[in-house]
């Protein structure tokens, strides 16, 4: 049985795949499978691609399409590791990540994500950057990418990913769930990550008023974490980190 499980959803990204899968086979760490979910793809080569898809530790799961949280947690249900990484079919990981992130999971119980540093690449190159993980912080916005790693059982005691997060922050909805489980994360100093920027990517941004009906879920969900002052912090610092001048600053900083 693998101990890791690298789970990455497909829709109509196959141009990409190569790239995320081989960034998984050339982790130090080898201990792993690679389950890609093909989520109803509508695009002739990713179908095309994925109908006949042989490369080492790897298998293919077919879906009709149900977004990205659904396809996160049908490749989770099928995985055999005790660990779990997602990964997006058109960004990659670092050598290193598998075998740093797992180094801690199996020795720190009380930690339930590790994650990492994180670069952009593509149309874009920069850092990714992000305050240091504090519970305050993760109240106000989300600090963690979605490629981080987990244990499967505490996904399981989460109840996974939220397929009602519609127009995104499912990753941010579920990092809140492990930390009402009383877990922590840990970010690792080394950069593991890479988000691909593409040009229809950087067009669909998620709008204001999308980002705030999603927010408004994330409260709704986990209203034990969201009561009291440090509730009450959380939101405020959400709609600071939403106006305009905020966003100014950010941009020209």
């Amino acid at each position: 049985m693998p101990k890791v499980s690298v789970i990455i959803p497909c829709y109509n990204q196959g141009i990409y795949l190569d790239e995320a899968v081989d960034s998984v086979l050339n982790q130090s760490y080898e201990d792993f499978e690679i389950i890609i979910v093909n989520d109803g793809s509508t695009d002739e080569f990713t179908n095309q691609l994925l109908a006949d898809y042989r490369k080492p530790r790897t298998r293919v799961l077919r879906t009709r399409n149900q977004g990205l949280a659904t396809a996160r947690n049908s490749g989770i249900a099928e995985a055999r590791g005790e660990f779990i990484l997602p990964l997006d079919a058109d960004d990659k990981i670092g050598p290193g990540y598998l075998e740093k992130a797992v180094a801690i999971l199996e020795r720190q119980p009380d930690v339930g994500i590790v994650y990492c540093r994180g670069e952009l690449f593509g149309d874009r190159t920069d850092e990714i950057t992000a305050p240091p993980f504090s519970r305050m912080g993760m109240l106000i916005s989300n600090l963690i990418f979605c490629s981080a790693l987990f244990r499967k059982s505490d996904w399981e005691r989460a109840g996974g990913y939220n397929p009602e997060m519609i127009h995104g922050c499912e990753d941010w909805d579920f990092w809140l769930s492990l930390l009402e489980l009383g877990l922590s994360a840990e970010r690792l100093p080394e950069v593991f990550f890479y988000y691909r920027v593409r040009e229809s990517s950087m067009n669909q941004v998620m709008d204001t008023s999308k980002r705030r009906e999603m927010f408004r879920r994330i409260v709704a969900n986990h209203p034990r974490l969201y009561r009291g002052w440090r509730g009450l912090l959380g939101q405020c610092g959400f709609r600071l980190t939403q106006s305009r001048y905020y966003r100014l600053i950010k941009e020209f900083r």
